[in-house]
């Protein structure tokens, strides 16, 4: 397969650290170029840096963004609307209204869609699903808790904290293994703690304890499912250096084959949904 050629938008240190090794290491895919509000930091990737965002939709079939959420919803739309295909950051906007248009951008366009929800793409993560799928689940937990608003300077985090920055990736891990979520209730503080309650399509509940505000410790990662056959248990450990590839070529596979990914903006679009009503409860 033809390498896809993939721009990338932002150069902040994920972007330096993760996307665009990832997208220049190959061999589905290959860097064409970067645009960022920082020229001289996206001088850094070792790719061609274009002054306007346009400039790098002419030299690539897919874009990828590692932006804050606003950002990705603006752009992104721009980018859909250009024919390219997206590898798009969890999560999909700042907003629920943004989100919407960004997916309904997407859906129009017909372009090929995948989120960056880094658990899905581990092998331990998809072994865990297959387990639990034999095991008649009727519940769960997930934790998610570290310290990490004290660690990063991302002003979007420091706003919204741990439900609008993990939340998507816990929902989607509960979602994935209980059922479609249909209904959430939420207590807490996104800056403090939250917990939420999930009810599922199938009838399974789950609880979800959230916070990147704790001081000490490693912090933890985990999520549980229980059954009329059995648990089975993921922890947060599982990201080795095999996931980055894999979602790679995952992307490049979805490119090829013009969508069909089950994590592209339209479940996006539906975890944006479970996570505002639950940020409309705290509020």
């Amino acid at each position: 397969m033809e390498p896809v050629s993939v721009g990338l938008i932002g150069a902040g240190p994920w972007a330096e650290a993760v996307h665009a090794p990832m997208l220049a290491a190959g061999p589905h895919t290959r860097l064409a170029g970067v645009w960022a509000r920082r020229p001289e930091a996206a001088a850094r990737l070792g790719a061609p840096v274009y002054e306007r965002v346009e400039e790098l939709f002419d030299v690539c079939e897919a874009v990828a963004f590692c932006v804050p959420p606003a950002v990705q919803a603006e752009l992104g739309l721009l980018a859909a609307k250009a024919g390219k295909a997206l590898l798009l950051e969890k999560p999909l906007a700042a907003d629920l209204d943004a989100a919407r248009r960004l997916a309904d951008a997407v859906g129009e366009a017909g372009v090929a869609s995948q989120m960056v929800l880094t658990f899905r793409y581990a092998p331990a993560t998809k072994d865990f699903l297959r387990r639990v799928s034999g095991l008649d689940p009727f519940g769960g937990h997930a934790v998610n808790v570290s310290g990490a608003l004290h660690e990063i300077d991302s002003p979007w985090r420091r706003e919204r904290g741990a439900i609008l920055d993990v939340g998507p990736h816990v929902i989607d891990l509960l979602d994935a293994a209980l059922g479609p979520v249909t209904g959430v209730r939420a207590h807490g503080d996104p800056l403090a703690w939250t917990g939420l309650l999930l009810e599922h399509e199938t009838g399974a509940v789950s609880e979800a304890s959230l916070s990147m505000a704790a001081r000490g410790g490693d912090g933890v990662s985990r999520v549980a499912v229980y059954g009329h056959r059995g648990s089975a248990t993921l922890t947060g450990d599982v990201l080795g250096p095999e996931v980055f590839p894999a979602m790679a070529a995952e992307f490049a596979a979805t490119v090829r084959a013009g969508g069909g990914h089950p994590l592209d903006a339209r479940h996006g679009l539906r975890l944006q949904e479970i996570i505002a009503a639950a940020e409309a409860q705290l509020a």
